[in-house]
């Protein structure tokens, strides 16, 4: 027998309006011609406003997407769903229902937005009207869905059936019964830890569990739960990845992940940017998404190492439905930012879309004479052209203005130092970097299966800069030798992908598949201009040394590559429960290395190499998901010379990888268990017989570990990331260096949790608690090391209040004040001590 539903409808009396329900034993319950209640007519009540005074306003505490045969469920979780009156309209392709006295209350907002969750239907919204009523809206691709009412135990159900395209067969139902594509659907809440998807590892928009790799995803709810200001910090929510302290303390996006570094090479919605001049400013960042082993086969080689994994910064959206919002934060050292982020529609139809996102920074350094001031602006528009074509322009500038700082030399006397020592010169260490990008994207839908994308990015980044640079202690071991210097540094990165993407099948197999055709030209050129070395004293330093500059540069170099790469994928579902992950890349580069000094050329060299990568996944149940995948990548090896002039043969990477992917609490928190070995090969090492002026390639080094991966969220309102990660990442061959040597910056375990409970009822409704530990064990600071440094555990902490359309918070920072660095493989940085931030958000 089935459950009983309840029909709800509405009775217009002289003096109240009546609720009247009864129970149906239906499948559904389907909306029809429920009148406005603005239409209904009362004396001097308005009867939206009798409403609210009379009704207790009930709580939406989730929103969740979920796949059916023949469409999707929207489920709006609350407990007293069978009180709800829903009003429902249609405006051109859309389907709009308002229901009164209710209210959003998920754990990071009064919004929900999912574009494209099926075939048919191009976006979902849930959003506050006001203070006491929502408003949902479901946009169809070729026409207004159906929309039926459903209720149940968790709460009201829309049930949603795309529009049948007049013209070609419909791709809605992805069910075993139908000869339609693979459907890669969106399943969860939007806000929150856990996120379902991401495009980083395969550039479609695929569920997570269903794809053979390792990708980790923070979302901007961790961003914002934590304080975080600078996209490096994010390394401690990823098991095996480390951050690395950016070019003379420049905010730069460097990472080591499963043992080996990125070199600061790093992806912006897909697109390659070399980050080592180009700071990034977290207030256009969306989310942040980490796939961990050889990424050239979708990325290549470029100008940067990828033997061990990517990042890629997503940036945020314009988006249909009215945001605005302000914050301000302000903490230890007269740390002060405020950002502004607006959007939504500029034409009536929402054609036309945009978004401003804008930031200012102004702080000074627990470090003595150190501060920075920074301006931040990212314009973006989305033009909808027509129902199946959309073109999406983006632009971000940034000034940035700091004190050059380096680290300490890896020598135990500089451990002895206060973290706040500064060893230059104060009056010369002034700089500043300019970083312009712009990116469109083209995107047109042939058909339901088929679509062509053209993206398009360029950035550029200049940096002058005053330094002093630390490099030698001398005998009396508290004497230290700088160099000052002044450089003029430019980084140009442009590149040019034309892609089509298409499902079909072929007998039972079902594919997805990716083709693509890219351009790159990437450029750094730099010169110095270096005077005479300045002594220190380390302990007692005294500043004002005369610094003289010869009147041109005294070492330079202008060195890059062009690309033209064929890259293709092919996501193939077997069975329902068995998919395959396929593809290769074959890049073809022309690279060059140059001395500006002397206008001669160093070194010039064409390579070509095809990466591939192939994985597989078996889902025993709806929950697990067991995976292997086996990648390659590869960086051409232009930055040396030999000593008989040959070319050397670029640098591989290979991984073999096995995993688990567990999902828990009915989708809610999903955790990844990995088991991997990386090996490098041909790796640059300096000549025995002359290791000043040669190199040869005959390193290998070799990282293998398990990692295991914990987010999402345990209980209504508490949120948890954690993880743990054991790498051993050692020198396997080399001339020069000890075989068995392990790499720098790679602890050989660590572990770190970050959660946060926010009360969801009550008078105390809206207040949120956070902790966070990170571990990390024991780090070799150079290859060879001369120093190991400790392990330590770092806490942090955080209490806020949200409520309607505001948020408070304080972060606090190391509260253990433990002392511990970051380093780079040349200098070690100190790290804050305890510091302390506070934040209040708008919403308006």
């Amino acid at each position: 027998m089935k459950k009983p539903n309840l029909s709800v409808y509405l009775w217009l009396t002289s003096a109240a309006i009546v609720l009247v329900t009864y129970p149906v034993y239906a499948d559904e319950i389907v909306i029809k011609d429920i009148p406005k209640l603005s239409d209904i007519q009362r004396p001097h009540t308005n009867t939206k406003d009798w409403l609210a005074q009379q009704t207790e306003i009930i709580s939406v505490t989730e929103v969740r997407l979920n796949q059916t045969s023949s469409g999707l469920e929207i489920i709006l979780k609350t407990p007293t769903s069978d009180k709800l009156q829903v009003t429902n309209k249609t405006e051109g392709n859309n389907f709009i229902a308002d229901i009164p006295n209710i209210q959003l209350r998920l754990t990071s907002g009064d919004s929900f937005r999912q574009e494209k969750p099926i075939a048919g239907i191009t976006e979902v919204t849930v959003s506050n009207i006001d203070t006491n009523s929502i408003r949902v809206t479901v946009t169809g691709e070729a026409g207004v869905p159906k929309v039926e009412l459903d209720d149940s135990d968790e709460g009201l159900i829309f049930v949603v059936t795309p529009n049948k395209p007049t013209s070609e067969t419909p791709a809605t139902q992805p069910s075993a019964e139908t000869n339609q594509p693979i459907e890669l659907t969106v399943t969860g809440e939007r806000d929150g830890y856990n996120v379902p998807t991401a495009t980083t590892g395969t550039k479609i928009e695929a569920p997570l569990r269903d794809l053979p790799l390792s990708i980790q995803v923070i979302p901007r709810q961790v961003i914002e739960d934590r304080g975080v200001v600078r996209l490096n910090d994010l390394a401690d929510n990823v098991a095996g990845v480390q951050q690395e302290p950016g070019y003379g303390s420049l905010p730069s996006v460097g990472f080591r992940i499963r043992g080996f570094t990125t070199n600061f090479g790093n992806l912006r919605n897909g697109f390659q940017d070399f980050g080592y001049v180009t700071p990034r400013d977290i207030a256009n960042v969306e989310q942040f998404e980490i796939l961990k082993g050889p990424a050239s086969v979708l990325y290549g080689g470029g100008q940067s190492v990828l033997p061990s994994g990517v990042v890629n910064a997503v940036t945020k959206k314009p988006l249909e439905q009215p945001y605005y919002n302000a914050s301000v934060k302000y903490g230890s050292y007269n740390f002060l930012r405020s950002t502004i982020d607006l959007t939504g529609p500029l034409t009536e139809d929402k054609s036309l879309l945009y978004r401003l996102n804008v930031a200012y920074e102004n702080a000074d350094s627990f470090r003595d004479f150190t501060r920075n001031d920074s301006f931040f602006i990212a314009p973006a528009l989305t033009w909808k052209i027509g129902p199946r074509t959309n073109l999406a322009l983006q632009f971000e500038y940034q000034n940035y203005n700091l004190n050059f700082n380096y680290g300490f030399l890896p020598e135990p006397e500089f451990l002895t130092l206060p973290r706040n020592r500064f060893l230059g010169e104060p009056n010369f260490n002034a700089s500043n970097v300019n970083s312009t990008a712009f990116t469109y994207n083209f995107e047109h839908e042939f058909s339901d299966n088929w679509k062509f994308r053209q993206g398009f990015n360029l950035v550029r980044a200049s940096l002058n800069s005053k330094s002093t640079f630390l490099f030698a202690l001398e005998d009396d071991r508290r004497t230290a030798n700088i160099n000052p210097s002044t450089s003029d540094e430019v980084n140009d990165n442009l590149t040019l992908q034309n892609e089509i993407i298409g499902k079909f099948k072929t007998g039972f197999l079902r594919h997805n598949l990716l083709f693509g055709i890219e351009f790159s030209r990437y450029k750094f050129d730099y010169n110095f201009t270096s005077g005479d070395d300045i002594r220190i004293d380390i302990f007692n330093p005294q500043y004002g040394a005369n610094i003289v500059l010869p009147s041109s540069p005294t070492r330079g170099r202008k060195f890059g590559s062009d690309n033209i790469a064929l890259y293709i994928q092919d996501f193939i579902e077997v069975l329902p429960n068995l998919k395959i992950l396929a593809g290769g890349r074959f890049d073809s580069n022309e690279l060059f290395r140059n001395d500006t000094v002397t206008n001669t050329t160093i070194n010039e060299q064409s390579n070509s190499q095809f990466s591939p990568r192939v994985g597989i996944v078996y889902q025993p149940s709806q929950t697990t998901s067991l995976y292997f995948n086996w990648s390659n990548s590869f960086f051409p090896n232009f930055s040396a010379r030999s000593r008989t002039d040959e070319q050397f043969k670029p640098e591989i990477g290979e991984q073999f990888e096995v995993g688990i992917k567990q999902d828990f609490i009915k989708d809610r928190l999903s955790a990844t268990l990995a088991f991997y070995q990386i090996t490098r090969q041909n790796v640059l090492t300096p000549d025995p017989v002359d290791p000043q002026n040669f190199s040869i390639t005959t390193g290998e080094q070799r990282s293998r570990g398990v990692e295991l991966d914990i987010t999402g969220q345990i209980l209504p309102g508490w949120n948890i990331i954690a993880n743990y990660a054991y790498t051993d990442a050692v020198v396997t061959k080399d001339e020069d260096i000890p075989v068995g040597s392990r790499l720098y910056g790679v602890p050989e375990n660590s572990a770190s949790l970050w959660t946060t409970y926010q009360i969801q009822s009550g008078n105390l409704q809206g207040l949120g608690f956070g902790l966070g530990l990170a571990f990390v064990g024991e780090q070799e600071t150079r290859l060879p090391s001369t120093l190991t440094l400790p392990s330590y555990v770092r806490a942090d902490a955080a209490i806020f209040y949200r409520r309607d359309r505001y948020k408070i918070g304080l972060n606090f920072k190391n509260i253990s004040n433990v002392r511990y660095y970051t380093l780079d493989g040349y200098f070690i940085y100190p790290a804050a001590p305890f510091t302390v931030q506070g934040t209040v958000s708008f919403d308006f």
